[in-house]
């Protein structure tokens, strides 16, 4: 089985992750408004529709140069964009890659999309890709995010420190890394699909 990841539609119960498309541009705008969403992330928030349409152009160059494959995170009962997604760090010859850029708008937090996106990703990485290897990360600070990653079942493998500078502010953050192989995957996956039939 070849490992290489590719734009696809992954539909569950709560969320529909769509290959990112210019068309998502309003609604990532709209879902974007809360400056919380951009404490940790690298790039400041986005002040205009033609600077989420800035990102989408260099997200999906970075999908045509097989590094990233973003998604648009939708909600399935209205079809909002709430949010987006990708995997990223995609390297073919180990069949790893990472999950990560994700953001949600505060009105899905504490909801089952975020939970949901990350079965859905897993289980296409794991199961259909054939990957050996998921990783996430999340800057030090951010304990809402860690927490999340060991609630899904991601297993802590220790802080990258002094690990990125964010271009636009110069701030020099570390990363807090966690990692999926196979056999993490068979154990939490049980345990996500019971939490999401919850």
């Amino acid at each position: 089985m070849e490992f290489d990841p590719k734009p696809v539609l992954l539909e569950g119960r709560h969320v529909r992750l769509e290959p990112l498309s210019p068309a998502h541009a309003g609604g990532l705008f709209a879902a974007s408004r809360d400056p919380d969403i951009w404490t940790y992330l690298p790039v400041p928030q986005f002040e205009s529709v033609d600077e989420v349409q800035s990102w989408i152009d260099e997200s999906l160059q970075a999908q045509r140069n097989g590094t990233d494959v973003p998604f648009a995170t939708v909600r399935s009962t209205d079809g909002r964009v709430v949010g987006s997604t990708r995997f990223l760090d995609i390297r073919r010859p180990h069949r790893a890659l990472e999950i990560g850029w994700t953001w949600l708008a505060p009105e899905a937090h504490r909801t089952a999309i975020n939970t949901e996106a990350k079965y859905l990703m897993l289980r296409h990485a794991f199961e259909l890709l054939g990957a050996v290897r998921v990783q996430l990360k999340s800057d030090v600070r951010n304990q809402r995010s860690r927490n999340a990653m060991l609630r899904i079942g991601a297993v802590f493998e220790g802080i990258l420190r002094d690990h990125m500078i964010r271009v636009y502010d110069g701030y020099v953050r570390s990363s807090s890394m966690y990692g999926f192989t196979r056999e993490d995957w068979i154990a939490a996956k049980p345990r996500l699909e019971a939490m999401l039939s919850r």
